[in-house]
């Protein structure tokens, strides 16, 4: 194994770690979570309706998309949901806070938005699911891929969400009195 496909190994199975325990707190509560219940309630706080399929879709998306990245399978298409997940996270939580994660920032979310990106770039490794069918580098258009589809999504979540609360009446339309970047740091999750 080269030194190239082993940093590549190596980040795969940490970046893509840190996702799917992240969203197992979120899904089962695991590493002192707050499962889906607590999801439910951060999601619902950042005006995202229905907070049940909302929390169940950014735990899923962490889970399983930092699973595949870790494998090195799909890896664009693994991207492009955990950038979705990151980016929603910045634009409703993160954003106002500026940069500095050590103020609630969005720097570990920047972070983790370029690893990806760079792996869907660069391609996974030689000792991935990618590579075993003979897809050793994305290129440029499996970054451009990862990243255009990520904040598509975010922004159909995002849009999703707010349609519905509009739909559920006022009171689901305004953020509850939970504050999202407290819900997001209880949570201890890169939202």
């Amino acid at each position: 194994m080269t030194t190239v496909g082993t940093g590549k190994l190596l980040v795969r199975l940490v970046v893509g770690g840190i996702f799917v325990g992240h969203g197992l707190q979120k899904l089962r509560g695991a590493f002192g979570g707050p499962g889906l219940e607590g999801t439910e309630k951060m999601v619902a706080s950042m005006g995202m309706q229905p907070a049940p399929l909302q929390a169940r879709a950014v735990a899923l998306t962490e889970t399983l998309g930092g699973a595949a990245i870790a494998a090195g399978a799909a890896t664009p298409l693994a991207a492009a949901g955990l950038i979705a997940t990151m980016v929603t996270a910045i634009r409703k939580v993160h954003w106002k806070n500026g940069l500095w994660n050590s103020n609630g920032g969005f720097e570990f979310n920047a972070v983790l938005i370029s690893v990806v990106t760079g792996l869907s770039i660069e391609g996974p490794g030689r000792v991935s699911v990618d590579a075993a069918f003979g897809k050793h580098r994305w290129g440029i258009l499996g970054g451009l891929f990862a990243v255009g589809a990520g904040v598509a999504g975010s922004i159909a979540a995002v849009e999703f969400g707010r349609r519905a609360a509009e739909a559920q009446g006022p009171a689901a339309a305004e953020p509850a009195d939970t504050d999202p970047a407290s819900a997001a740091t209880a949570a201890d999750n890169p939202e």
